[in-house]
């Protein structure tokens, strides 16, 4: 257990605060024009990630949903939680109930192989313990977990020793997360896992108790069809974490970059609607990571040693989207702006400009 942290529960810090007044929620007469049917809408959320600048802790980041009228807030790591005490959870609870919010709890990477575990809970199994726990007393239906990045898929023994050690983890936790009624939702992060590594990771650990956190932009980054990907992961995903992402060639082979969601090369209405019909009443987590080009260099033959089973029929959608791509420029903060300050007003722009394209056009929100 932790001791909670010396805050004040119900204040919002003077940054967040100011930065909900510099940038209210997007207002369109268009929208009220042609209103989606309601019968279908989706829920929609944001994942702390989009607010990474603001460093947000949990209890800020549900006060902003609140402020623009989400449905969810998913917390991709245990760290914007001040504390992991009951007392603390009870009253963060209250709070999302109290609004209309749900909470969604994750708890980061559960491989002790990977570069991305952290110890700070102890290993996997204490982490995931928690995480469990953690989810039970906030009413999270899922703990959220994954194995790392893309990097760990050129460790010893390749991905499958890292989907070997998670499935152990998981599988050793399956009566504890019956007990409480949570699901394991595994997340294709950072290019770590396609989605078809990723479904058979979560039908050996069993359908039961592990389901999949998708996101498309990060199936990009493991050279997928982000729409393929969907379809095959299917009735399986019970969280989301979305975006939208522009991709290009380059000498090295392509290069991918965050979008806000309507502004990049993914068919999010399509993508909405196929979601809705696979996966009725997950929610849409958007999780803004712009400004950040990643390179994708698989011209290079030793980039093949992380992905030494995939075949050139894997990527052809892949590379059809990078040829006919355009690249993207970093934006640099104007004179007399920090870089801290302009990435916070990026951020904070790029998230609600998401929000209004995925109420305009993709059913998405349950509250007016």
């Amino acid at each position: 257990m932790f001791p909670m942290k010396r805050r004040d529960f119900t204040k919002i810090a003077g940054l967040g605060a100011l930065a909900m007044q510099s940038f209210p929620a997007f207002a369109s007469i268009e929208f009220l024009k042609n209103k989606p049917s309601e019968s279908a809408r989706i829920p929609l959320g944001l994942c702390n990630h989009s607010l990474r600048g603001m460093n947000f802790n949990a209890q800020q980041l549900t006060e902003y949903a609140i402020k623009q009228k989400l449905d969810s807030v998913l917390l991709n790591t245990l760290q914007p939680l001040d504390s992991l005490e009951p007392e603390y959870l009870s009253l963060l609870s209250k709070m999302a109930r109290d609004n209309d919010i749900s909470i969604y709890i994750g708890a980061g990477s559960i491989s002790e192989k990977s570069k991305s575990f952290s110890s700070n809970y102890g290993n996997a199994g204490t982490l995931l313990s928690e995480g469990i726990r953690v989810a039970a007393a906030v009413g999270s239906p899922i703990v959220g977990v994954r194995i790392g990045g893309i990097d760990d898929r050129y460790m010893d023994g390749g991905i499958e020793a890292h989907m070997e050690a998670v499935i152990k983890v998981m599988k050793s936790l399956r009566q504890a997360a019956l007990d409480a009624g949570v699901k394991f939702a595994f997340e294709n992060h950072a290019g770590d896992l396609r989605s078809e590594e990723l479904l058979a990771l979560i039908n050996e650990t069993g359908t039961d108790i592990c389901g999949s956190l998708f996101d498309p932009a990060n199936a990009l980054w493991a050279m997928e069809d982000p729409m393929e990907a969907l379809k095959i992961l299917g009735s399986t995903i019970v969280c989301t974490s979305v975006r939208d992402v522009a991709i290009w060639e380059t000498q090295e082979g392509a290069t991918f970059q965050g979008m806000a969601i309507g502004e990049g090369i993914l068919d999010y209405p399509l993508y909405s609607k196929t979601m809705a019909e696979l996966c009725p009443g997950v929610p849409l987590h958007v999780e803004t990571i712009s400004n950040s080009a990643r390179p994708t260099p698989f011209l290079k033959p030793e980039f093949w040693k992380g992905f030494p089973n995939l075949s050139a029929a894997g990527i052809i959608v892949f590379l059809n989207l990078a040829k006919n791509g355009k690249p993207q420029e970093i934006k640099n903060p104007p004179a007399g702006i920090t870089q801290k300050n302009f990435d916070i007003e990026l951020q904070q722009s790029e998230l609600l400009k998401s929000f209004e394209y995925l109420r305009i056009n993709c059913n998405a929100g349950l509250k007016s």
